[in-house]
Protein backbone atom coordinates (compact mmCIF):
# COMPACT_ATOMS: atom_id res chain seq x y z
CA UNK A 1 0.00 0.00 0.00
CA UNK A 2 1.53 3.63 -1.18
CA UNK A 3 2.38 5.92 1.20
CA UNK A 4 0.19 8.93 0.24
CA UNK A 5 1.11 12.95 1.46
CA UNK A 6 -1.57 14.99 1.44
CA UNK A 7 -0.86 18.30 -0.57
CA UNK A 8 -3.20 21.95 -0.56
CA UNK A 9 -3.90 22.94 -3.89
CA UNK A 10 -4.22 26.77 -4.78
CA UNK A 11 -7.70 26.57 -5.20
CA UNK A 12 -8.38 24.91 -1.21
CA UNK A 13 -8.76 21.91 -2.03
CA UNK A 14 -6.58 18.82 -1.41
CA UNK A 15 -4.63 16.26 -3.69
CA UNK A 16 -2.11 13.50 -2.71
CA UNK A 17 1.31 13.54 -3.47
CA UNK A 18 2.43 9.61 -4.61
CA UNK A 19 6.31 8.79 -3.73
CA UNK A 20 6.26 6.01 -6.20
CA UNK A 21 5.84 8.24 -9.07
CA UNK A 22 7.20 11.45 -7.24
CA UNK A 23 4.27 13.45 -8.18
CA UNK A 24 0.70 15.01 -7.16
CA UNK A 25 -2.19 13.95 -8.44
CA UNK A 26 -2.88 16.64 -9.43
CA UNK A 27 -1.91 20.30 -10.57
CA UNK A 28 -0.64 22.36 -7.69
CA UNK A 29 -2.88 25.20 -9.48
CA UNK A 30 -6.78 23.43 -8.17
CA UNK A 31 -7.53 19.85 -7.87
CA UNK A 32 -11.21 20.95 -7.78
CA UNK A 33 -10.21 22.93 -10.72
CA UNK A 34 -8.59 21.02 -12.61
CA UNK A 35 -11.24 18.11 -13.08
CA UNK A 36 -13.68 21.11 -13.76
CA UNK A 37 -11.96 23.07 -16.38
CA UNK A 38 -9.66 20.09 -18.09
CA UNK A 39 -12.08 17.30 -18.32
CA UNK A 40 -16.09 18.77 -17.81
CA UNK A 41 -15.28 21.96 -19.77
CA UNK A 42 -12.76 20.18 -21.99
CA UNK A 43 -15.30 17.50 -22.64
CA UNK A 44 -18.37 19.40 -23.34
CA UNK A 45 -20.62 17.76 -20.91
CA UNK A 46 -23.10 20.28 -20.31
CA UNK A 47 -23.97 20.39 -24.07
CA UNK A 48 -23.45 16.32 -24.04
CA UNK A 49 -26.16 16.05 -21.09
CA UNK A 50 -28.75 17.85 -22.46
CA UNK A 51 -28.54 16.60 -25.96
CA UNK A 52 -28.36 12.74 -24.87
CA UNK A 53 -30.33 10.38 -23.68
CA UNK A 54 -27.60 8.02 -22.23
CA UNK A 55 -24.10 9.44 -21.32
CA UNK A 56 -20.99 7.22 -21.26
CA UNK A 57 -17.83 8.29 -19.87
CA UNK A 58 -14.63 6.63 -18.88
CA UNK A 59 -13.00 8.20 -16.02
CA UNK A 60 -9.35 6.68 -16.86
CA UNK A 61 -7.17 6.77 -13.86
CA UNK A 62 -9.70 7.58 -10.84
CA UNK A 63 -7.39 8.39 -8.43
CA UNK A 64 -9.05 10.71 -5.59
CA UNK A 65 -12.35 10.46 -7.32
CA UNK A 66 -12.39 13.81 -7.95
CA UNK A 67 -13.24 14.19 -11.84
CA UNK A 68 -16.01 11.85 -11.46
CA UNK A 69 -16.98 13.74 -8.52
CA UNK A 70 -17.09 17.05 -10.65
CA UNK A 71 -19.41 14.98 -13.01
CA UNK A 72 -21.87 14.59 -10.65
CA UNK A 73 -22.01 17.51 -9.21
CA UNK A 74 -22.94 18.93 -12.95
CA UNK A 75 -25.25 16.23 -12.94
CA UNK A 76 -26.88 16.62 -10.11
CA UNK A 77 -27.49 20.57 -10.28
CA UNK A 78 -29.91 20.17 -13.23
CA UNK A 79 -32.76 17.21 -13.69
CA UNK A 80 -31.42 16.05 -17.09
CA UNK A 81 -33.66 13.54 -19.54
CA UNK A 82 -30.42 11.60 -19.38
CA UNK A 83 -29.05 8.58 -17.79
CA UNK A 84 -25.15 8.50 -16.77
CA UNK A 85 -23.25 5.68 -16.96
CA UNK A 86 -19.25 5.83 -15.96
CA UNK A 87 -16.58 3.20 -16.19
CA UNK A 88 -13.37 4.39 -13.70
CA UNK A 89 -10.00 2.81 -14.08
CA UNK A 90 -7.59 2.75 -11.58
CA UNK A 91 -4.53 0.70 -10.17
CA UNK A 92 -4.61 1.15 -6.44
CA UNK A 93 -7.67 1.19 -4.58
CA UNK A 94 -6.17 2.38 -1.14
CA UNK A 95 -6.31 5.60 -3.38
CA UNK A 96 -10.10 6.70 -3.21
CA UNK A 97 -10.13 4.91 0.20
CA UNK A 98 -7.92 7.34 2.03
CA UNK A 99 -9.44 10.58 -0.02
CA UNK A 100 -12.41 9.39 1.63
CA UNK A 101 -10.75 8.31 4.91
CA UNK A 102 -9.31 11.73 5.33
CA UNK A 103 -12.41 13.74 3.71
CA UNK A 104 -10.49 15.31 0.92
CA UNK A 105 -13.43 15.66 -1.16
CA UNK A 106 -15.79 16.94 1.85
CA UNK A 107 -16.82 20.36 0.00
CA UNK A 108 -18.71 18.10 -2.45
CA UNK A 109 -22.43 17.89 -0.96
CA UNK A 110 -23.20 14.77 1.00
CA UNK A 111 -24.88 13.19 -1.31
CA UNK A 112 -21.59 12.80 -3.79
CA UNK A 113 -19.36 12.07 -0.76
CA UNK A 114 -21.91 9.48 0.03
CA UNK A 115 -21.87 7.97 -2.80
CA UNK A 116 -17.66 8.53 -3.42
CA UNK A 117 -17.61 6.23 -0.32
CA UNK A 118 -19.35 3.55 -1.91
CA UNK A 119 -17.74 3.94 -4.99
CA UNK A 120 -14.17 3.24 -3.07
CA UNK A 121 -15.79 0.95 -0.59
CA UNK A 122 -17.96 -1.38 -3.46
CA UNK A 123 -16.72 -0.66 -6.57
CA UNK A 124 -20.05 0.12 -8.03
CA UNK A 125 -23.10 2.41 -8.04
CA UNK A 126 -26.34 1.99 -9.16
CA UNK A 127 -29.45 4.32 -8.41
CA UNK A 128 -32.12 5.49 -10.35
CA UNK A 129 -30.65 6.40 -13.88
CA UNK A 130 -27.13 6.25 -13.01
CA UNK A 131 -24.54 3.52 -13.16
CA UNK A 132 -21.18 3.61 -12.03
CA UNK A 133 -18.51 0.88 -11.84
CA UNK A 134 -14.40 1.09 -10.45
CA UNK A 135 -12.31 -1.21 -12.31
CA UNK A 136 -8.79 -2.23 -10.46
CA UNK A 137 -6.19 -2.82 -12.06
CA UNK A 138 -3.21 -2.19 -15.26
CA UNK A 139 -5.14 -0.23 -16.91
CA UNK A 140 -4.03 -1.68 -19.89
CA UNK A 141 -5.78 -5.13 -18.97
CA UNK A 142 -8.58 -3.51 -17.43
CA UNK A 143 -9.62 -1.92 -20.73
CA UNK A 144 -9.63 -5.01 -22.31
CA UNK A 145 -13.07 -5.41 -20.67
CA UNK A 146 -14.27 -2.26 -22.07
CA UNK A 147 -13.38 -3.61 -25.49
CA UNK A 148 -15.18 -6.82 -25.45
CA UNK A 149 -18.32 -4.92 -24.05
CA UNK A 150 -18.14 -2.87 -26.88
CA UNK A 151 -18.45 0.01 -24.35
CA UNK A 152 -18.08 3.65 -26.65
CA UNK A 153 -17.81 6.81 -24.47
CA UNK A 154 -18.87 9.71 -25.30
CA UNK A 155 -16.91 11.48 -23.07
CA UNK A 156 -12.78 10.12 -21.93
CA UNK A 157 -11.24 11.69 -18.56
CA UNK A 158 -8.00 10.86 -19.52
CA UNK A 159 -5.98 11.62 -16.18
CA UNK A 160 -2.89 8.99 -15.37
CA UNK A 161 0.53 10.29 -14.20
CA UNK A 162 2.72 12.58 -16.57
CA UNK A 163 4.48 10.69 -19.66
CA UNK A 164 8.17 10.56 -18.17
CA UNK A 165 6.13 9.23 -14.68
CA UNK A 166 4.04 7.02 -16.25
CA UNK A 167 4.64 6.28 -19.75
CA UNK A 168 2.78 2.88 -19.84
CA UNK A 169 -0.41 4.62 -20.21
CA UNK A 170 0.75 7.05 -22.74
CA UNK A 171 2.03 4.73 -25.27
CA UNK A 172 1.04 4.34 -29.27
CA UNK A 173 -0.47 0.94 -28.43
CA UNK A 174 -2.29 1.50 -25.27
CA UNK A 175 -4.26 5.29 -27.45
CA UNK A 176 -4.98 2.26 -29.56
CA UNK A 177 -6.67 0.62 -27.42
CA UNK A 178 -8.41 3.78 -25.76
CA UNK A 179 -9.92 5.18 -29.31
CA UNK A 180 -11.57 1.86 -30.11
CA UNK A 181 -13.53 2.72 -26.84
CA UNK A 182 -14.44 6.68 -28.11
CA UNK A 183 -17.75 7.31 -29.52
CA UNK A 184 -17.67 8.84 -33.45
CA UNK A 185 -18.66 12.32 -31.71
CA UNK A 186 -17.12 11.57 -28.27
CA UNK A 187 -14.29 13.56 -27.04
CA UNK A 188 -11.19 12.85 -25.46
CA UNK A 189 -9.53 15.00 -22.70
CA UNK A 190 -6.16 15.63 -20.92
CA UNK A 191 -4.09 17.83 -19.18
CA UNK A 192 -1.31 16.99 -21.04
CA UNK A 193 0.40 18.86 -24.29
CA UNK A 194 3.15 16.72 -24.61
CA UNK A 195 4.52 16.79 -28.28
CA UNK A 196 5.31 12.23 -27.84
CA UNK A 197 1.55 12.33 -26.22
CA UNK A 198 0.06 14.41 -29.20
CA UNK A 199 1.48 12.40 -31.86
CA UNK A 200 0.70 9.09 -30.41
CA UNK A 201 -2.78 10.24 -30.86
CA UNK A 202 -2.28 11.53 -34.54
CA UNK A 203 -0.37 8.33 -35.04
CA UNK A 204 -3.62 6.04 -34.22
CA UNK A 205 -6.65 8.31 -36.14
CA UNK A 206 -7.50 10.50 -33.88
CA UNK A 207 -7.88 14.47 -34.69
CA UNK A 208 -6.55 16.69 -31.75
CA UNK A 209 -7.08 20.77 -30.52
CA UNK A 210 -5.95 22.35 -27.41
CA UNK A 211 -7.60 22.26 -24.55
CA UNK A 212 -8.70 24.57 -21.94
CA UNK A 213 -5.71 26.40 -20.13
CA UNK A 214 -5.42 26.16 -16.58
CA UNK A 215 -3.51 29.12 -14.50
CA UNK A 216 -0.12 29.09 -15.79
CA UNK A 217 0.47 25.54 -17.40
CA UNK A 218 0.31 24.93 -20.88
CA UNK A 219 -3.32 24.01 -22.85
CA UNK A 220 -3.36 20.17 -22.71
CA UNK A 221 -5.35 18.40 -25.67
CA UNK A 222 -8.66 17.28 -26.52
CA UNK A 223 -9.14 14.27 -29.51
CA UNK A 224 -12.09 13.39 -31.43
CA UNK A 225 -12.32 10.54 -34.04
CA UNK A 226 -14.38 12.94 -36.09
CA UNK A 227 -13.68 16.91 -37.38
CA UNK A 228 -15.31 18.28 -34.30
CA UNK A 229 -15.06 21.65 -34.57
CA UNK A 230 -11.44 22.15 -31.47
CA UNK A 231 -9.59 24.85 -30.66
CA UNK A 232 -6.20 24.44 -33.02
CA UNK A 233 -2.72 23.81 -32.11
CA UNK A 234 -0.60 26.98 -32.52
CA UNK A 235 2.45 27.40 -35.15
CA UNK A 236 4.36 27.14 -32.39
CA UNK A 237 2.71 23.60 -31.08
CA UNK A 238 2.60 22.43 -34.59
CA UNK A 239 6.18 22.95 -35.62
CA UNK A 240 7.34 21.12 -31.47
CA UNK A 241 5.37 18.08 -33.14
CA UNK A 242 8.11 18.17 -36.13
CA UNK A 243 11.02 17.76 -33.31
CA UNK A 244 12.24 14.26 -31.37
CA UNK A 245 10.33 15.22 -28.75
CA UNK A 246 7.44 14.24 -30.56
CA UNK A 247 8.86 10.90 -30.98
CA UNK A 248 5.61 8.81 -28.91
CA UNK A 249 6.27 6.39 -25.93
CA UNK A 250 5.80 2.22 -27.18
CA UNK A 251 5.05 -0.72 -25.87
CA UNK A 252 4.09 -3.61 -28.25
CA UNK A 253 3.09 -6.04 -25.85
CA UNK A 254 1.01 -3.82 -23.32
CA UNK A 255 2.98 -5.51 -20.45
CA UNK A 256 6.98 -3.24 -20.45
CA UNK A 257 7.78 -1.45 -17.26
CA UNK A 258 8.22 2.24 -17.38
CA UNK A 259 12.19 2.10 -17.85
CA UNK A 260 11.85 -0.12 -20.58
CA UNK A 261 9.12 2.00 -22.53
CA UNK A 262 11.39 5.49 -21.53
CA UNK A 263 14.96 3.72 -22.99
CA UNK A 264 13.34 2.14 -26.28
CA UNK A 265 12.22 5.62 -26.90
CA UNK A 266 15.42 7.30 -26.24
CA UNK A 267 17.19 4.93 -28.78
CA UNK A 268 14.57 6.28 -31.32
CA UNK A 269 15.33 10.07 -30.32
CA UNK A 270 19.00 9.44 -30.66
CA UNK A 271 18.57 8.06 -34.54
CA UNK A 272 15.84 10.21 -35.62
CA UNK A 273 16.46 12.68 -38.52
CA UNK A 274 13.28 14.89 -36.94
CA UNK A 275 14.82 18.45 -35.79
CA UNK A 276 16.12 19.08 -32.21
CA UNK A 277 14.03 19.91 -29.58
CA UNK A 278 16.48 22.07 -28.23
CA UNK A 279 16.77 24.15 -31.93
CA UNK A 280 12.82 24.66 -31.74
CA UNK A 281 12.89 26.07 -28.16
CA UNK A 282 16.00 28.62 -29.37
CA UNK A 283 14.07 29.11 -32.37
CA UNK A 284 10.84 30.36 -30.71
CA UNK A 285 12.94 32.05 -27.74
CA UNK A 286 14.33 34.31 -30.31
CA UNK A 287 11.25 34.79 -32.21
CA UNK A 288 9.30 35.97 -28.83
CA UNK A 289 12.13 37.99 -27.74
CA UNK A 290 11.87 40.00 -31.25
CA UNK A 291 8.17 41.26 -30.17
CA UNK A 292 9.88 42.81 -26.81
Amino acid sequence: MEDLEKRLTEDGSHTFYSKQFNETFHSKYGAKQESEITYIKGCNIKEKLTTKNHLKVIDLCYGLGYNTASLLEVYGQNIYDCSLEIIALEIDINVPQQAIKNNLLSFYSPNITKDLNIIANTQKLKKDNLNIELLIGDARQTIITLLRSNFKADAIFFDPFSPPKCPQLWTVQFFELVAQCLENDGILATYSCSAAVRKAMISVGLNIGRNYAMGKRAPGTLATKNNIPLQPLSLKELEHLQTRASIPYRDPSLTDNAIDIIERREKEQLSSDLEYTSHWKKRWLNFSHSFE
